[in-house]
This record gives C-alpha cells, sequence and structure tokens, in this order.
C-alpha cells in the first residue's frame, strides 16, 4: 500500500509525484479557478437571496397603495 497522494483526471488515476511540473502547474491552476467559481457561486447565491427580499419588500409597500387611485397631474 502507498502513501502518495493521488489524483483522478478524466477518470484515470496518477500519482501526484509522477506529474509533471507543467501537469503539476495546470491541476494547481484548474484548483484556483474551481475555488473561484465555488466562491462566486456562493455570492450569486447570497445575492439573489437579498433580491428575493427586497422583491418582497417592494410587494408589500405596492400592496399598501390603491391601485385604482390615479396619480394627480399639478
Amino acid at each position: 500500500m502507498t502513501d502518495q497522494l493521488k489524483v483522478t483526471i478524466d477518470g484515470r488515476e496518477f500519482l501526484l509525484d509522477d506529474l509533471s511540473e507543467d501537469a503539476k502547474n495546470e491541476l494547481a491552476s484548474m484548483n484556483i479557478v474551481d475555488a473561484k467559481i465555488a466562491d462566486r457561486q456562493q455570492q450569486v447565491a447570497i445575492l439573489q437571496t437579498a433580491r428575493n427580499a427586497y422583491a418582497q419588500a417592494l410587494a408589500k409597500a405596492l400592496a399598501e397603495i390603491d391601485p385604482q387611485s390615479e396619480p394627480s397631474v399639478n
């Protein structure tokens, strides 16, 4: 049994030590990008929650207005 780190890429398993420096650098870059994508997805979820709260507040504010009344023109 080996204690070496393994990575699975496209369904194939590789020992991390067997990867070239270029492959390790590309893998590191992919990991950074994946982390940024996950962060942005979380930010979108937060912003969507805020937008929903604003939409609910707007709906409540509009419900208090009589839709039959005409705005006065001066």
